[in-house]
C-alpha cells in the first residue's frame, strides 16, 4: 500500500511541474508503474545552487520550431547535417563551454565533425584544447574583429592572419585525448582571394583530392579550397605553392598577398555540426558589421546562439537603450543574411568587478550583470527570439560568490575553470533539451 500511494505521490509531483506531457512523448511508463524519464533529465549539474527550474530555454514565439523538427529528421534516421554556431567573447573562445555542448549534441544526434577551427595560437591568444594549428612562419600580421582599425582583413571566424613570407604552411591536428571522436576526411580552408594556394604535404600527400575555391560574387575577396581525404585522420599538412597552373613557372611572391582565416573539419557522416566562434574581449558591435555577418552565414545555420554580454557589463557609462539598440542592430543584420536561422540569447552568468575602496582594489560583484540579463530577455521577447537566462539559473545575484568559494571560477572572477563551462554547457543543453521536449509532448497530445 506505501508503494502504490508512492506511485501516486511520484504522479502528482510530475503534474505540478509539468511533466506528464514529457511522460507521454517519452514513451509513459515502465513496467512496475515507474515513469520513464527523459535522457535530459540524466543531465546534471553539479553545481548545488542551480535553479534547475529555470533552467530551460524561454521561446514565446516559437522561433525554436523549425530546429527541433530539424533534429527529429537526425532522430529519424535521416541523412543530413545541421549546423550550430555559437558566437560569443572569451567566455566561447576558450574552447570549455561550447565544447561540452557540442559533445552533448553529438552523442544524441550524431557528430558530423569538428566544424569550425580557427589558428589562436598562431595570433598568440588562447586555444581550445581539442586541436593544434602551427606553423613554421613567425612573423604573422593579425586581424580581429575587435580591433578598431583592423591590421588585417578579418573571416567568418573573427580574425584573420596576414604574413609576407615567401613560404606558408600549416600543420593541423587533432588532440588525441581532447579531441577523441574528431577525426576529418575533409577539411575547407578559407583565405583570401589572393593568398598563395595550398597543396597537401606529408603522409597524404598522393591520396588528397583538392578543390580549389572560386570567388563568390555574393562575398568577393573569400576563397574556399576543399581537400578531401581517403580517410579519416587526426591531422593534414599544408604547405603553400606559387606554381602556375600547368606549368614549372612560379608567380613571384611579391603578387601575393597572404591572409588566412581557418578551416573546417567534417567526417561525412550525419548529425551535428556545432561551431564555436569566440573572441576574447568581443560585444555586440564587435559582430555588428555587414561584412562579417555575410561570412558567418557561409556555416548556413539552423541555430545561432549568441553567448554575450560579459564585456558590455564593464562599460562605465552602461546604458540600457544604447546596449538594446546594439543587440537589434546585430539582430536586424542576422535576419537580412541568415534568413532561416533561428536566434537564442544567452545572458552572461554573473561575475565580479575591481574596484578602488581607500586606496585599494577590491572585488565586488558586477551590479550590471543583472541589468544586461534583464535587457537580453526583453530584447528577446520584443523580437521574437528565443532566450536562456543564464544569470538566473546559475543561482542569480549573489551567485558569483558560490561560483568562486566553489571553485567554479577562475582567479580574476570574470572566467570560469575549465570544469565551472564544462557545467554551463552541459545546462545550456539541458535548457534547449527540454524546451524541445516540451514541444515534442504537446504535438503528442494534440
Amino acid at each position: 500500500m506505501r508503494r502504490k500511494r508512492g506511485y501516486v505521490n511520484l504522479w502528482r509531483a510530475l503534474v505540478a511541474v509539468g511533466a506528464v506531457t514529457l511522460i507521454v512523448a517519452t514513451g509513459g511508463f515502465a513496467k512496475g508503474g515507474f515513469p520513464v524519464l527523459s535522457y535530459v533529465d540524466t543531465v546534471r549539474s553539479n553545481l548545488r545552487f542551480v535553479v534547475d527550474s529555470l533552467c530551460m530555454v524561454d521561446d514565446e514565439a516559437h522561433a525554436l520550431d523549425a530546429f527541433f523538427d530539424e533534429l527529429n529528421l537526425l532522430s529519424e534516421g535521416k541523412d543530413t547535417v545541421i549546423s550550430v554556431v555559437h558566437l560569443g567573447d572569451s567566455h566561447v573562445q576558450a574552447g570549455f563551454y561550447t565544447g561540452r555542448a557540442m559533445r552533448l549534441m553529438h552523442a544524441h544526434y550524431g557528430n558530423a565533425g569538428r566544424g569550425w577551427v580557427a589558428p589562436f595560437k598562431l595570433t598568440k591568444t588562447n586555444e581550445p584544447d581539442d586541436y593544434f594549428i602551427s606553423s613554421l612562419v613567425k612573423e604573422w600580421t593579425t586581424g580581429s574583429c575587435i580591433q578598431c582599425n583592423k591590421k588585417s582583413p578579418v573571416g567568418l571566424g573573427g580574425i584573420g592572419l596576414q604574413t609576407a613570407s615567401p613560404f606558408v604552411n600549416f600543420d593541423l591536428s587533432i588532440a588525441p585525448v581532447n579531441g577523441a571522436g574528431y577525426g576529418f576526411n575533409r577539411a575547407i580552408l578559407y583565405r583570401g582571394e589572393k593568398a598563395m594556394p595550398m597543396l597537401v604535404s606529408g603522409m597524404w600527400k598522393d591520396s588528397v583530392a583538392v578543390s580549389r575555391g572560386v570567388v563568390s560574387p555574393r562575398l568577393p575577396g573569400v576563397v574556399a579550397d576543399t581537400f578531401r581525404i581517403s580517410c579519416l585522420t587526426d591531422s593534414l599538412q599544408l604547405q603553400s605553392t606559387r606554381r602556375r597552373q600547368g606549368t614549372d613557372s612560379l608567380y613571384p611572391a611579391s603578387s601575393f598577398d597572404n591572409v588566412y582565416y581557418g578551416f573546417l573539419l567534417t567526417n561525412g557522416r550525419p548529425g551535428i555540426l556545432y561551431h564555436a566562434v569566440g573572441l576574447n574581449g568581443a560585444m555586440f558591435v564587435h559582430y555588428t558589421d555587414e561584412g562579417y555577418v555575410r561570412q558567418l552565414a557561409l556555416l548556413d545555420p539552423s541555430l545561432l546562439i549568441v553567448s554575450l554580454g560579459t564585456n558590455e557589463s564593464f562599460g562605465r557609462r552602461f546604458r540600457m537603450e544604447e546596449f538594446t539598440g546594439q543587440i537589434e542592430a546585430f539582430v536586424a543584420l542576422v535576419r537580412k543574411y541568415m534568413p532561416r536561422a533561428a536566434i537564442l540569447l544567452t545572458t552572461p552568468p554573473e561575475c565580479y568587478k575591481r574596484v578602488w575602496v581607500d586606496k585599494r582594489r577590491v572585488y565586488v560583484r558586477n551590479e550590471n550583470t543583472e541589468r544586461v540579463a534583464k535587457a537580453m530577455a526583453a530584447i528577446a521577447r520584443k523580437e521574437g527570439l528565443a532566450c536562456w537566462d543564464l544569470f538566473s539559473a546559475t543561482g542569480g545575484k549573489n551567485s558569483c560568490i558560490k561560483w568562486f568559494n566553489g571553485k567554479w571560477m577562475g582567479r580574476d572572477r570574470i572566467h570560469f575553470t575549465k570544469e565551472g563551462y564544462s557545467e554551463q554547457g552541459a545546462l545550456l543543453f539541458k535548457a534547449l533539451m527540454r524546451l524541445k521536449e516540451e514541444r515534442d509532448g504537446e504535438r503528442a497530445v494534440k
